[in-house]
């Protein structure tokens, strides 16, 4: 328990030596593309015409393809005319999904709500009438919306998405080799493991935590600024600290 204690210790005092708050990622020299890529603005659409409403709030906006059933546009779960719900378009984004402009920083709250509204709408009992071709279009679509939910939900998994969205793929698997870090993983990981109770696991878990919001803040400079080897870097570290999160929670 003492070595626990002194563990902790350590890595709060590396925290605050190597990662101080005004952290800036430096550029990641492995990334093959040099190129700056435009930012994907979100468009806003005047017309009320092809999208869904839950209590008055907009949802996705209007699908390109046509209803499969009259040929009218269609929106992304029902078509507006014969309200025949249609297949998944692989066209619409998770943000559009949930009508979120399309930018890292997102109000949980109000995504959580906006996907028990969607939930409700695809809900079993809803479709049941429907044509057994509806009802898989339905359970397709619901498990889109779950993904989508999920993917951003977690900052880590929110930022590889909308890295993607701007033609970056992250590969968080690409080692690292910065021996500050790598010493600190080290330090961290072994602190896990000796940690014997909720307290000590818990606070080793704040410090975690604090680490993943520090590289979440930088990975928002630098997408900002179109600075997206910047960024990957800052993927790769939010890897690191997601899965000890994981790691502790398994222990609690």
């Amino acid at each position: 328990m003492k070595k626990t204690k002194t563990m902790v210790a350590s890595i709060s005092t590396l925290i605050r030596r190597t990662y101080p708050s005004t952290f800036r990622c430096n550029s990641l020299a492995t990334i093959q593309s040099q190129t700056q890529l435009p930012r994907e603005s979100l468009q806003h659409h005047s017309s009320a015409e092809g999208r869904l409403r839950f209590s008055g709030r907009v949802f996705c906006s209007e699908s390109g393809a046509g209803c499969w059933n009259c040929g009218e546009k269609a929106a992304f779960l029902f078509c507006n005319s014969c309200r025949s719900i249609q297949p998944v378009d692989d066209s619409v984004d998770y943000f559009q999904i949930f009508g979120l402009e399309k930018k890292y920083e997102i109000d949980p709250g109000s995504l959580e709500g906006k996907y028990k509204d969607w939930q409700k709408k695809l809900h079993p009992d809803l479709v049941h009438n429907k044509s057994k071709k509806e009802r898989d279009y339905a359970a397709e679509q619901s498990a889109k919306v779950t993904e989508a939910c999920r993917t951003l939900t977690k900052r880590l998994s929110r930022a590889m998405y909308i890295m993607k969205l701007n033609g970056v793929n992250v590969n968080e698997e690409e080692t690292i080799t910065d021996p500050t870090l790598l010493m600190e993983i080290m330090e961290l990981r072994e602190a896990i493991s000796e940690a014997d109770d909720s307290t000590s696991l818990n606070q080793i878990r704040s410090q975690v935590q604090e680490k993943l919001k520090q590289w979440s803040d930088s990975f928002v400079e630098a997408f900002e600024s179109q600075k997206f080897d910047d960024a990957v870097k800052c993927i790769q570290r939010m890897t690191y600290y997601e899965r000890a999160c994981e790691e502790i929670l398994k222990k609690l």
